[in-house]
């Protein structure tokens, strides 16, 4: 099914925001001693996977190249020889022998461990399962991941309808040990044993916030095949799209069901519940275009980085295919990166208000570098805007309407941030009023919550105007 808005021409360069190694990417040629000038790959498919290749040493947009941009592309001579003889000494000395290509392995793992939690080194599987998992089919049990600085996993949420969401695995939990191994400090993504053959099984040590002790819970793989989009009617009028997570065909299946609702509700909707929560991101393609469905007109987001091939920005054309109907945007801590993008075109442009509770605040773009052996190195190489011009990193989306879990559920809930991620990227706004951590807001109570929102008359206001915060608790 073709695209309402073909997206070559606006997005040119196609950024993954990606919170886990589940999510999608933009992939770049392999890495070479001297990359060609910046040329785009052809590409007849909108997927999310038009491919540039940014020049040696181009300088940051807006910025004039001069000493220090000549500083930067100097081979620092005193470092590598320093690593040089710490590499021989391991060779020579080590109590047992080390293979050299392990050995250069654990040193390129290194080079991107403590830049931040997101830039991560991926083996040729583990790159294969990167790009396969963006197109919403895999096999293992259904679950966004985050690696932890000591090789643990933390659950950003786990994937509708999947082994992971049936076994009872929840978002905020940590996974501590896959079939009994505890992970290594030093093994970078090391969710790889969660893949399998469908019908094995995997037994996971989980610890989980309000619990005294860890325990185990056992996970059946199977084929993932993820249905993005769902839909439904809440009543006469009043429409239910859930998205779950933004890869391919997302935008297309938004579209699709969006018009059956439509259908169902005589031909216009009085109003729609959109529903972003623990939606951890994905493909920014697909957020952009389900922007574009609903906008008229604005800004979308817009990238800013180092260098210029890391510029960008996304701007809506003409058509709301909701035609102008109310529309209520709800999110919880489980809302990061692509979600967050669209939660902010909507808000900022005045078209929908934010219902729930503080998202993730994950407002870092990672592009993924294929290398000439299969492997891949994931890296962050911008920041994301909202149309009002804001960064999102380590604070998140503040709702216009908050929600909170019923009060015998609050000891449950973990301090479930970006900005409680070690080594995360320092946020403008990090630490400002209404930053601390969001909840995870579960069951249908927030859902009633939001269409009770979307039935109050709502005055007219510019776009990027912040409405008056309102607290309310979710009943269920």
């Amino acid at each position: 099914m073709s695209l309402r808005h073909p997206l070559r021409s606006l997005l040119p360069l196609a950024l993954a925001l990606a919170v886990a190694p589940a999510l999608a990417q933009q992939p770049a040629p392999p890495a070479q001693a001297a990359p060609p000038a910046a040329s785009p790959a052809a590409d007849d498919q909108d997927d999310g996977d038009d491919q540039a290749t940014p020049p040696a040493q181009a300088p940051a947009k807006g910025k004039k190249a001069g000493k220090d941009d000549s500083a930067d592309s100097k081979v620092p001579i005193d470092e590598i020889r320093r690593y040089v003889a710490v590499y021989n000494a391991v060779k020579q000395a080590y109590v047992e022998p080390v293979d050299d290509a392990k050995l250069m392995h654990s040193a390129i793992r290194g080079l991107l461990f403590d830049l931040d939690p997101h830039s991560v080194y991926f083996d040729k599987a583990d790159a294969e399962s990167f790009d396969e998992q963006s197109r919403g089919n895999y096999d293992g049990i259904g679950v966004e991941l985050q690696r932890q600085p000591d090789g643990t996993l933390k659950v950003i949420s786990p994937i509708d309808d999947t082994p992971a969401a049936r076994a009872g695995i929840k978002a905020g939990d940590l996974i501590t040990a896959i079939d009994g191994k505890p992970f290594k400090v030093d093994e970078g993504d090391n969710s790889g044993p969660l893949r399998g053959a469908p019908g094995t099984k995997v037994v996971l040590t989980i610890v989980r916030e309000g619990r005294d002790k860890s325990f185990d819970v056992t996970v059946a793989r199977e084929t993932i095949r993820v249905a993005s989009v769902k839909s439904r009617m809440l009543e006469p009028g009043y429409g239910y799209l859930r998205v779950s997570a933004f890869q391919a065909d997302t935008a297309a299946d938004f579209e699709t069901q969006l018009r059956k609702l439509k259908q169902q509700a005589g031909g216009k909707l009085r109003g729609l519940v959109l529903d972003l929560r623990s939606n951890p991101g994905g493909l920014l393609t697909s957020a952009v275009q389900i922007a574009d469905d609903l906008l008229e007109r604005g800004k979308i987001v817009s990238t800013r980085g180092r260098i210029a091939i890391s510029d960008a920005e996304f701007s809506a054309t003409p058509g709301d295919l909701l035609d102008g109907a109310p529309l209520a945007v709800l999110v919880d801590a489980g809302s990061a990166s692509a979600s967050e993008v669209l939660a902010g075109a909507l808000r900022d442009n005045g078209r929908g208000r934010v219902v729930g509770s503080r998202t993730f605040g994950k407002g870092s773009v990672q592009t993924v570098l294929p290398l000439d052996n299969g492997d891949s190195v994931k890296l962050t190489t911008a920041r994301y805007y909202t149309p009002s011009g804001k960064s999102i990193q380590a604070l998140g989306i503040v709702p216009d309407v908050t929600l909170r879990a019923p009060k015998s559920d609050k000891t449950e809930r973990p301090s479930y941030t970006e900005a409680a991620l070690p080594g995360h990227l320092h946020g403008d706004e990090e630490g400002a009023p209404g930053s601390n951590a969001g909840e995870v807001l579960d069951g249908d109570g927030p859902i009633a919550s939001a269409l009770a929102e979307l039935k109050k008359p709502t005055p007219a206001k510019a776009p990027a105007q912040a409405a008056k915060a309102e607290t309310s608790e979710v009943k269920r």
